[in-house]
């Protein structure tokens, strides 16, 4: 089977529901808790259908795992990534730069989350 490089990524955070908060305002989804072995993990996955394109993930609050602006940039598909962008402020976040082209490749926009994690929004228009 094919399958794309992505197939799980994990953005770390300090105060679980203000993330939370943060994520179902701006991207409009529900997360859902998941099941940990330890009560020193807790994780909050994003929406995931096993038979669509594109990797899910979750917020994590671990002991040890520290949210920072210079991690991994994990962008969130978007019809629209103004309309997500334009949500951000509002949800507690900052703009980090407003939607742009990237050439053939669409549009993204950058944001920084409540917990002080970069986050791109990616759309083709």
């Amino acid at each position: 089977m094919n399958r794309n490089p992505v197939g799980w990524f994990e953005i770390y955070v300090e105060d679980l529901d203000r993330a939370k908060a943060f994520y179902e305002t701006v991207l409009r989804v529900q997360l859902e808790r998941l099941e940990t072995p330890t009560a020193e993990l807790e994780m909050l996955a994003f929406p995931m259908q096993s038979d669509a394109a594109g990797a899910s993930g979750a917020i994590v609050k671990a002991t040890g795992c520290t949210p920072n602006g210079n991690g991994t940039l994990v962008y969130f598909s978007c019809r629209d990534c103004a309309d997500e962008a334009s949500r951000v402020e509002a949800a507690g976040g900052k703009i980090h730069k407003s939607k742009f082209s990237i050439g053939p490749h669409g549009f993204i926009a950058l944001a920084i989350d409540t917990e002080g994690n970069v986050i791109g929004f990616h759309s083709l228009s």
